[in-house]
C-alpha cells in the first residue's frame, strides 16, 4: 500500500504541485496539511505514519510517498522520522530532489539518518543529565514528561540507553490503563513518549 503526504508551510502557499505528484505516482489516500516547517508537531503527518506502522503490523507492506524530503522536515526532524519509519518497517518513496527514489527501511538512507537521530539523542541526553544535576543542586525537580504512565518512561529510557530499537522498547512495554490495558504501545507511542521526554528536559536545560 501507498499513502501520501503533503505540506505546504503557509496557508497561501498551494498544494496542488504536490497532490498533483503524488496522483501521478499513483497514491490514492493523501494525508495533507498547510503548517510551519518550525510546528513542534504536524498532525497529518503523525496520522500518516500512525496508519502506515497499523497496516504493515497486519502483513502488509507499505510505502510513505512524498513529494521531496524537505516536505517532511529538514536535518534531525527527518533522521527522527526516518528512525520512527525505520522501526515500524514502513518504507519511504521521494518524487523527486537529492533523495529522490524509493527507500527500503533496511537501507543505507534509513541507517544514515537514523544515526543521525541517535547522535543528537545522545546529545540530549547529555544536556538532560546536566539538567538534573543543576537542579538538584538548587533544591528544584524536574517534572515528568507529559505522560500517564510514569514508570513506562522509566522503562523506555532505560532500555533505550540499552540501545535497543523502538519496536524492541515497545514489546517490553506494557499499558497499564485505559482501554488498551494490557497491551503493547506501538513503536510510534514510545518515540513521542521519549521525544517529549527529551524536549522538555532540554527545556530545563536551557532555563
Amino acid at each position: 500500500m501507498r499513502l501520501g503526504y503533503a505540506r505546504a508551510s503557509t496557508a497561501r502557499q498551494s498544494l496542488d504541485p504536490q497532490l498533483d505528484s503524488l496522483a501521478e505516482a499513483g497514491v490514492t489516500r493523501v494525508f495533507s496539511e498547510k503548517i510551519s516547517t518550525r510546528a513542534a508537531r504536524r498532525p497529518e503527518l503523525e496520522a500518516a505514519v500512525r496508519l502506515a506502522g497499523q497496516i504493515r503490523s497486519s502483513g502488509v507492506a507499505v510505502t510513505l510517498v512524498v513529494h521531496e524530503h524537505k516536505r517532511l522536515g529538514r536535518g534531525i526532524e527527518l533522521a527522527t522520522l526516518a528512525e520512527e519509519l525505520k522501526a515500524s518497517d514502513v518504507g519511504l518513496e521521494l518524487l523527486t530532489g537529492e533523495l529522490k527514489g524509493s527507500h527500503d527501511p533496511s537501507g543505507i538512507v534509513f541507517t544514515v539518518l537514523a544515526a543521525m537521530s541517535g547522535m543528537e539523542r545522545e546529545y540530549i541526553r547529555d544536556r538532560t543529565l546536566e539538567g538534573h544535576e543543576s537542579a538538584r543542586k538548587r533544591g528544584k525537580t524536574i517534572g515528568g514528561a507529559g505522560v500517564t504512565d510514569e514508570s513506562m518512561l522509566s522503562m523506555a529510557l532505560h532500555l533505550r540507553d540499552q540501545e535497543m530499537s523502538l519496536r524492541d522498547i515497545a514489546k517490553k512495554l506494557v499499558i497499564t490503563t485505559g482501554a488498551k490495558k494490557g497491551q503493547h504501545p506501538s513503536p510510534a507511542t514510545v518515540m513521542r513518549m521519549l521525544r517529549e521526554h527529551d524536549e522538555q528536559a532540554a527545556t530545563a536545560v536551557s532555563t
